[in-house]
């Protein structure tokens, strides 16, 4: 089979790799992946591939958010469009986001035309333990199995305000955080109780299996991460103290009050999702919100990623969420860390995406400056080496980055 090859020249790449800037750079592309990127050199551009020049403007890896509902909480749909939370038990792990995710709404659609080539969505924090993640490109085709760069990525649970509430309007368990963390502990506990039994029972065919707990199996075993939303301060060591309990690969989500305890979420080395950070003070747990917490955390030491949490803030900023942090302190390279490679290593996707380096996809944007800069523009969108139509965006002036 013949490869079809592409190749694409900009006055800078940013390649967030281990070729870092990159100077009157070349990118050239084969099926939809990244063949050679580096200084323009004529004789690797193929004898098939004309060179797309964008001249002075700068290509970059497609944006990552590492924790969205995009797709299965969908806009203007109300009710009927809303599939974000089984609030019927407080353990699901059994469902999986690819279930509900929509690829014709309009979620995925305002990502990409942002520049947003990736997202990690799945199950809300109405439950303990809410479900199954999955990383999915946000264009190439209607089919969601399609776009799925890896399904599951994470196991999502929950502790603080927003399980208690749902459940004590049920009169059940757990309507206090104590009774979160017992409800977390048991169905970690019964999980491993599973694997042990299974162990024992062998080939047996006598041995029944249970669909819940056989979703929890990877979670024991290490080879699934928890993705814990915790946003005051004691909920995010709750949630640590039960992950290290349990021995279990995890992040922590929205991570609101991880700057009242940097030291001791570096010295735990866990991953911060943070964000979002642009929202009114809605519950307790945001009355301390700051942009100044993945500044904090990145210059200690921890892997920080920064989230719209879409719906909660549109998809489509993810960017101006990165540019905040900035001016609140954040180095700019961690900051676009932030929307890419850190994103993509926190979802566990970044053999794939989070950075232009050969053996990955093809997904970039192409700017006509630092997209930190209001002013400046997003001018292309390229998913697996495919330009992205975004003929329905305004036709007055050129289309904003933000």
């Amino acid at each position: 089979m013949v490869k079809i090859s592409k190749a694409f020249r900009a006055s800078q790449i940013i390649t967030m790799g281990d070729e870092g800037e990159v100077t009157d750079g070349l990118i050239i592309l084969k099926d939809g992946e990244i063949d050679y990127v580096g200084p323009y050199d004529s004789t690797k551009v193929p004898e098939d591939a004309d060179v797309v020049d964008f001249g002075d403007q700068t290509i970059l890896p497609g944006l990552i958010d590492a924790h969205t509902h995009v797709g299965v909480h969908e806009d203007g749909e109300g009710w009927e469009g809303q599939d974000t939370n089984e609030m019927t038990d407080p353990v699901t792990p059994q469902v999986k986001a690819i279930d509900g995710i929509n690829p014709a709404g309009l979620g995925l659609q305002d990502a990409v035309n942002a520049g947003v080539t990736t997202v990690n969505t799945g199950p809300g924090s109405g439950n303990v333990i809410g479900g199954q993640f999955a990383a999915v490109k946000t264009s190439g085709s209607i089919v969601l199995d399609e776009l799925l760069i890896k399904e599951p990525t994470a196991m999502k649970m929950a502790t603080g305000e927003n399980p208690k509430r749902v459940y004590k309007e049920k009169d059940s368990i757990p309507s206090t955080r104590i009774g979160t963390g017992a409800t977390l502990r048991e169905a970690l506990f019964d999980a491993k109780d599973y694997i042990e039994r299974k162990k024992e029972n062998g080939e047996d065919n006598s041995f029944k299996k249970d669909y819940k707990l056989e979703a929890l199996v990877p979670v024991l075993k290490g080879d699934l991460r928890a993705k814990i939303h915790a946003h005051r301060a004691d909920d995010i060591i709750t949630a640590i103290r039960i992950a290290e309990e349990f021995d279990l690969d995890y992040s922590i989500d929205h991570c609101t009050e991880g700057h009242k305890i940097v030291d001791f979420l570096a010295e735990h080395e866990s991953d911060a999702v943070v964000g979002p950070s642009m929202t009114s003070r809605s519950k307790r747990e945001l009355v301390e919100r700051t942009f100044k917490t993945p500044g904090l955390l990145a210059e200690a030491g921890v892997r920080v990623a920064i989230t719209t949490d879409s719906p909660v803030i549109p998809i489509q900023y993810l960017p101006l969420l990165a540019a905040f942090a900035v001016r609140e302190g954040m180095d700019r390279m961690e900051a676009l860390k932030a929307i890419t490679i850190n994103s993509a290593r926190i979802a566990q996707i970044d053999d794939r995406v989070g950075s232009l380096e050969p053996g990955k996809d093809g997904d970039f944007i192409v700017t006509d400056g630092s997209i930190f800069d209001l002013e400046n523009n997003l001018e292309r969108v390229f998913v697996e080496g495919h330009e992205v139509d975004r003929s329905e965006l305004p036709k007055s002036g050129k289309s904003r980055t933000f």
